[in-house]
Order: C-alpha cells, then structure tokens, then sequence
C-alpha cells in the first residue's frame, strides 16, 4: 500500500482535545477504507504566515498514513467539508521517518533558543562592520564632505542650468 504524510490545521479557536477527537475521527476514515495510520503527531498552536478563514494562528497535526489511495480520498473529502479545518496537505512519501519530525525535535529548539540566534547583534551585520568613515574611511551623503564639493556631478562642475528648449519658468501671481 503507499504511504502518505498528512498534515492538517485546525481552526486556533477548537481546544486541544478537539483536535485530538478530529485526528480519531480522520483515522477511522482511514481504516475503514482499509489502510492504518503509522504515526500521529500534535504540533501545537503555531502562527500562520498570512490569514486563512480570519485566522492567525492554527493547531498543526501530522498523521503518517498507509492506505489505498482511495481511503486517502475520503478522508480528505471530509476534512475539506469539516468547518474546523482550515488547510491540508498530503504527500506521498517512499517511507516514514521512523524518529519524530522535525518539529518534534526538542534538541533543536533548545539549539536556537541558546545564545545565538543571528540577527544583529554584535558579530558584523547590518552595516555595523563598516566604523564611522565607511568603508575606506568615506562617509556617504551629499554634505559637501566628498572630493569635488558634494554635488550631483563627478566632475565638480556646477549643477547645469535648464534646457535650452525650455523656457525659463516665471511664477505668475
């Protein structure tokens, strides 16, 4: 039978349980049409990058799926009638993952969570490695403080006047 992993979101609003009660429900979709669901993981409430349904945030579940395709089909035929789900996604995979996803790791979070965390602080950056002439001791801006006085043109010749086949502009009161 191929195997699937399904992930789902659930509307921020349900409780956890409610969830949890969802993802039984999916799975006896499942296993009445003849397949079993390998692995079943809550992720938790997670922000959402842009509003779905008026939503910011979702519950996040993944399910890891061995079914016939047509099991896979009903299930998702259900889900998309269900006014808790908001979004799904199933893809078909070669094998599960026998460990816990990644956003399961523990580890990993605990990773970024210590110390670095990039950004711009200390370490280079955003301009901070560049001291207060800039680089090669300049300093930008139009202040006068470059070779030729400042001005728009590299020559140092004077801004030019307007063009010749234009007149000149009078302001009439």
């Amino acid at each position: 039978m191929p195997l699937y992993e399904h992930v789902y979101l659930a509307r921020q609003d349900v409780s956890q349980a409610q969830v949890e009660a969802l993802t039984k429900e999916f799975t006896q979709a499942i296993e009445e049409g003849g397949g079993k669901i390998g692995k079943s993981e809550y992720w938790g409430v997670k922000t959402i990058a842009f509003k779905i349904k008026k939503n910011r945030k979702a519950h996040y579940s993944l399910l890891n799926i061995e079914a016939p395709p047509a099991a896979v089909a009903e299930m998702e035929r259900r889900m998309g009638l269900h006014p808790d789900v908001l979004r799904f996604l199933t893809v078909r995979v070669e094998e599960h993952e026998a460990e816990p996803s990644i956003q399961m790791r523990k580890s990993d979070r605990d990773d970024r969570r210590d110390g670095d965390r990039g950004g711009f602080r200390g370490g280079g950056g955003f301009r901070g490695d560049r001291g207060p002439g800039g680089p090669g001791g300049r300093s930008g801006g139009f202040r006068g403080d470059r070779e030729g006085g400042g001005g728009f043109r590299r020559d140092g010749a004077p801004p030019r006047g307007p063009r010749r086949d234009e007149a000149p502009r009078t302001e009439e009161a």
